[in-house]
């Protein structure tokens, strides 16, 4: 699962939901769900958001380990 720290960032930046959408091309609603995990970013959209909130892709979203029993 894609974990991410957008709202924590965002909110370090003083940018609202609305101001951050526009400087990367989307919906006030996409920022949203992407923050609560709802939605999994393009990569297009993950390297947009990370420039827009001047940090490495990395430090932004990561993949949680998922407890994979089923062998």
């Amino acid at each position: 699962m894609l974990k991410n720290r957008l709202k924590e960032l965002r909110a370090r930046h003083d940018f609202t939901q609305i101001e951050l959408a526009k400087h990367a091309g989307v919906t006030r609603q996409t920022i949203g769900f992407i923050e609560k995990g709802e939605f999994s970013p393009s990569i297009t959209l993950a390297l947009k958001l990370a420039h827009a909130l001047n940090c490495d892709i990395n430090e932004l979203f990561w993949l949680e380990e998922e407890d994979n029993n089923e062998k």
